[in-house]
């Protein structure tokens, strides 16, 4: 399951990024089927970023960083899957984009959810996701320019939301050599 997870995670926020691109063919984003399979397809991304941030831990040694860290990516996981829970249902709910904005006013005006759901919190997921990388780096377990392509992975969508498919590839490369390290060993560990 772990292998699947580092390879299917980044094909699922591929087929996002791509599915984003043809939803806005027509010039605007949403509501209708290239809308939600987008966003079902990053949910299950987010769904399967749960094992590889524990595989992550474990790799880096089970440590107090590596485990805050992992913390820390939890919350950003919540709080991107909650944003992306809402834009399904607001999807769902309305006619067209238009209605879309009157909903989106309405979820955003409740207290808190702004930071919680779109402006703060989702960013932890990415911050862990370096700082783990990063700590496997500094030991070694992955090549030095592994943290790099994960930085470029959502350093790109910032520039332009056109480039997450290419983000997502880069994503792919760095997860494959982390796939290659999840086998019988880790499998043998979970069972001690």
């Amino acid at each position: 399951m772990k292998k699947f997870a580092f390879i299917a995670a980044p094909l699922f926020v591929l087929a996002y990024g791509v599915l984003r691109i043809i939803d806005g063919f027509d010039g605007e984003r949403g509501p209708g089927f290239a809308w939600t399979a987008g966003h079902l397809a990053f949910l299950a991304a987010l769904a399967l970023f749960v094992p590889i941030f524990l595989e992550m831990r474990r790799m880096a040694g089970r440590g107090a960083f590596a485990t805050g860290s992992v913390v820390v990516a939890f919350v950003g996981i919540a709080s991107v899957s909650t944003q992306f829970a809402i834009d399904i249902v607001v999807g769902l709910l309305s006619p067209d984009h238009a209605a879309m904005g009157t909903h989106f006013d309405a979820v955003q005006s409740i207290p808190g959810v702004e930071f919680a759901v779109y402006s703060a919190l989702p960013f932890l997921f990415y911050l862990a996701q370096v700082a783990l990388i990063i700590q496997l780096a500094v030991q070694r377990k992955v090549k030095a320019w592994t943290p790099i392509l994960v930085v470029l992975d959502f350093g790109l969508p910032i520039i332009e939301k056109d480039l997450i498919p290419l983000g997502a590839i880069l994503l792919l490369i760095s997860f494959v050599q982390l796939a290659r390290q999840v086998g019988p060993r880790s499998a043998h560990a979970l069972a001690a």
